[in-house]
């Protein structure tokens, strides 16, 4: 995407297993390990939709914990804030407000994917985001996750970002410009 929209180049790492929160990562050590070998400009921290007390008193213990070695490394904490499983629509609002308050307590940043998946939901619920196991996302979905991270992260506009976007070595990803138009207006409406 950065590179279609000749924006920043990233230097990634993902450290990701299915299923884990924040406190799974903080005790298998992978995570913490990648930290160390910063230095990074931002690290982004992610666990399921956490809408339930349990899971946000997990998200905002472990960002607690996560953000000293985040800062040792140069970076800020960054939140991805995930979406609730298809039959859960009405766990958006507890989902987003877990991110924010875990970015709050470490001044970290939110990456509000969940604000803008409910934003596209509303205004054309034909843009189909879920997948078909109904939690992981279509390639709308994934397009609409990415230009949110993308500018929040990148701090750019993404009103020009292409709605065909070459994957490397995987392919391409090719919305349909009409749907492409709608997810970005929903990606810059919660920037």
């Amino acid at each position: 995407m950065s590179r279609a929209d000749g924006g920043p180049t990233f230097d990634c790492r993902m450290v990701a297993f299915p299923g884990f929160s924040l406190e799974d990562h903080w005790r298998k050590g992978d995570a913490r390990r990648a930290i160390s070998d910063g230095p990074w400009d931002f690290v982004v921290l992610q666990q399921g939709p956490s809408s339930t007390d349990e899971g946000r008193e997990i998200l905002v213990e472990y960002a607690r914990r996560f953000a000293p070695l985040i800062r040792k490394a140069g970076g800020k904490p960054a939140f991805y804030g995930v979406w609730p499983a298809s039959v859960r629509t009405q766990d958006f609002a507890g989902a987003e407000e877990s991110y924010r308050q875990a970015a709050r307590v470490v001044q970290g940043l939110v990456l509000p994917a969940a604000e803008a998946w409910e934003r596209s939901l509303r205004r054309n619920p034909s843009v189909a985001l879920y997948g078909p196991d109904g939690l992981h996302p279509s390639p709308e979905g994934s397009y609409l996750a990415a230009l949110v991270v993308y500018g929040g992260l990148s701090g750019r506009p993404i009103a020009s970002v292409p709605a065909a976007l070459s994957l490397g070595g995987e392919g391409r990803l090719e919305i349909p410009d009409e749907d492409a138009a709608v997810l970005r207006e929903a990606a810059a409406a919660v920037r």
